[in-house]
């Protein structure tokens, strides 16, 4: 059985898209692009597709992973191709290695996120953005399945900084002349701090209320270089770890 680590985006309008419907639609690509899957057994059985830490609804994604099971062997390069024309623009598949390691989820430690504040301007949003990282804690509420909940949003921020809109994102929320954009790296604890929750801890510390909701992209998630305070490549293990062909196809 050959196991292939897939990297895919949720751009434009399809960031609505929930992770059930998202399930549904990449069901129907294997179908479409012939995937030799996998299925587990019962009296239901259901691909072997394994989903490692989705973005919440109406949030954009750059960096999303999921984890597939094959009866027959494929090149990952040519896979990556057929499932990405078989999902509609907006869900693009765009890298894919063979899985030559364990432990996937575990590196999923942190996300880098690029959050757009239209009607913000520069300065003030850095002056918050400083303000939260100066609070020793910054508690936030937030309802959950077992009730409303309260947390620090802090203790999960590694890096919080105002800088220039030069990233993905920008053609989706067209705004005004005022825009300011935070670049916020989160580490995955338990319970999850997402970016909304940072949002309400910044107007919480520092009195920052955006006069529109804010344009959130998940620009990055794997392990978190804790020095350089940015998130790195995930998928770098396997992709190392893959045998080198050779002209006749055979690995070395």
């Amino acid at each position: 059985m050959q196991r292939v680590r897939l990297r895919y985006t949720k751009r434009g309008r399809l960031r609505f898209t929930s992770h059930r419907d998202f399930q549904r639609a990449f069901e129907r690509a294997l179908r479409r692009a012939e995937v030799p899957m996998a299925y587990s057994a019962g009296f239901t059985p259901h691909p072997k597709v394994s989903y490692a830490n989705a973005a919440p609804t109406g949030t954009a994604s750059e960096a999303e992973y999921l984890e597939i099971a094959l009866t027959e062997r494929r090149d990952p390069a040519l896979l990556r191709e057929l499932l990405d024309a078989s999902l509609p623009p907006g869900l693009d598949v765009t890298d894919a290695v063979e899985a030559h390691t364990s432990g996937f989820a575990d590196r999923l430690t942190a996300s880098e996120w690029r959050l757009r504040l239209d009607g913000v301007a520069p300065a003030e949003a850095a002056r918050a953005a400083s303000a939260f990282l100066a609070a020793p804690a910054v508690e936030v509420q937030r309802e959950t399945k077992k009730g409303l909940r309260t947390f620090d949003a802090r203790a999960a921020v590694a890096a919080l900084e105002a800088v220039a809109d030069d990233g993905p994102g920008g053609a989706d929320r067209p705004g005004p002349a005022s825009c300011a954009i935070l670049r916020l790296v989160v580490r995955h604890l338990t319970p999850a701090v997402r970016p909304d929750d940072v949002l309400t801890g910044l107007r919480t510390a520092a009195g920052l209320a955006p006069p529109v909701p804010a344009g959130v992209t998940r620009l990055a998630q794997g392990p978190l270089d804790e020095e350089t305070g940015t998130v790195t490549d995930p998928l770098a293990p396997d992709r190392d770890a893959t045998p080198v062909a050779t002209a006749h196809g055979s690995t070395a």
